[in-house]
């Protein structure tokens, strides 16, 4: 009987011992994993688009569908021309199909019954041009405006810049952000007492792409502006790394 109750005496004073061990080493692993730097990373850089969309259009209208064609037809020409002597490459030029319209005017009687009226033929085109030549593109699409003085009827909108090596730029941007997120763990965990660990997470923060000296403000999707020349591209990286 002694013998058996020294047996339960030490099991269940190893049974104690063991779940001691357990519970220190499940409190030792919790603060070992609650013992990380979280920090976010951010790089930008100021650049200059090269390369450059603008568009116009111009449109005729007549009581008679071959008139407009051909009034349209010398329309087009003139454009053309215009632009060449602007110095934009004829390669660059493009000419979309042209848009025909039916148009009507709807009016009513004095018995209030109500008609429609044909008017005409309206026909428009779009005209584009898409260079690495800035300049040449931005001066004619201030100057074009002229052409309305020869009877055209020409709408022209504001160019928009891009940058064709964008895909490098956003790479260069997420190392760089990189960098300063494990700069700054690193300073954080110093001032700490202690030495940076190994990363355990990150994230790549939204893509922001503004105008320089601008107030635009970030946006949720990512900004993308296409107004400015000069440009300022901005992204960050959240990071958590341990800390020993």
């Amino acid at each position: 009987m002694k013998s058996t109750n020294l047996i339960i005496a030490v099991i269940g004073g190893l049974s104690v011992v063991l779940f001691a061990f357990i519970l220190g080493n499940a409190y030792t692993f919790k603060y070992k994993t609650s013992n990380t730097v979280n920090v976010t990373g951010n790089a930008k850089k100021d650049f200059e688009s090269d390369l450059v969309k603008w568009s116009a259009s111009y449109s005729r209208k007549s009581m008679d569908l071959s008139a407009a064609s051909d009034q349209l037809k010398q329309d087009r020409e003139l454009v053309k021309q215009f632009l060449i002597q602007q110095g934009i490459n004829p390669k660059e030029i493009l000419f979309n199909a042209v848009n025909i319209n039916r148009e009507f005017a709807y009016q009513s009687d004095g018995n209030g019954n109500s008609y429609n009226t044909f008017t005409g033929y309206s026909l428009s085109q779009n005209v584009s041009v898409e260079s690495k030549d800035l300049d040449k593109v931005d001066n004619a699409s201030r100057e074009i405006s002229a052409l309305i003085s020869q009877g055209l009827e020409l709408s022209s909108n504001s160019p928009s810049y891009y940058y064709s090596k964008l895909e490098d730029l956003k790479l260069e941007l997420i190392s760089q952000a990189s960098q300063n997120a494990k700069q700054r763990a690193s300073n954080i965990a110093n001032e700490a007492g202690s030495s940076l660990g190994n990363l355990i997470k990150a994230d790549l923060g939204i893509f922001q792409i503004t105008g320089q000296n601008d107030n635009e403000e970030y946006s949720y999707g990512g900004a993308f502006n296409t107004t400015s020349r000069s440009k300022t591209a901005n992204i960050t990286v959240k990071a958590s790394y341990g800390a020993n």
